[in-house]
């Protein structure tokens, strides 16, 4: 729907007729791998409705899980193009389940792209994340743009890996 709106403004500027987008056009030309499969770590109910109706609504497919310890157990059963991981939970936190994750990889050799989400914006906040091994940062609220802008980077690597 997106892509069909963007085409649509654009189309003033096309010297060429831009043909129409329909479900069956896109997946003809593969865009479904534009979805990335998410997990959601994420302890308090009205974020992880909020946060998955956010992704959902940008096409993405969403697993939720409520602590580290679940996050863990749902890496280990399937796998995921990005963790978007809260920081402060009850159990193990967001940073010692980053730093779990990153240990399993040492054996796997498998990469999975961790960004934190915290309402902590202090200052050593981001290092603290980065040092635990995640590759990104996300303030609660969620900045829809700071959003769109770091799905749209796993999605172009999806992209890439895919092409």
């Amino acid at each position: 729907m997106r892509e069909a709106i963007i085409r649509v403004l654009h189309a003033k500027h096309e010297k060429t007729p831009v043909p129409l987008i329909t479900r069956y056009s896109l997946a003809d030309k593969g865009h479904s791998f534009l979805s990335l499969h998410t997990l959601l770590v994420e302890d308090n109910r009205v974020n992880q409705k909020i946060a998955t109706r956010l992704l959902e609504k940008r096409g993405h497919r969403v697993v939720l899980a409520g602590t580290g310890d679940e996050a863990l157990a749902a890496l280990a059963r399937g796998s995921f193009d990005l963790v978007l991981m809260d920081v402060h939970m009850a159990g193990m936190d967001g940073f010692e389940a980053a730093t779990a994750i990153r240990e399993r990889e040492k054996i796997t050799g498998l990469h999975r792209p961790v960004i934190a989400m915290t309402a902590s914006a202090m200052k050593g906040d981001r290092e603290r994340c980065t040092a635990a091994g995640m590759d990104g940062y996300l303030s609660k609220p969620i900045d829809l743009q700071k959003l769109d802008e770091v799905l749209a980077v796993y999605a172009d690597r999806r992209r890439s890996d895919l092409t």
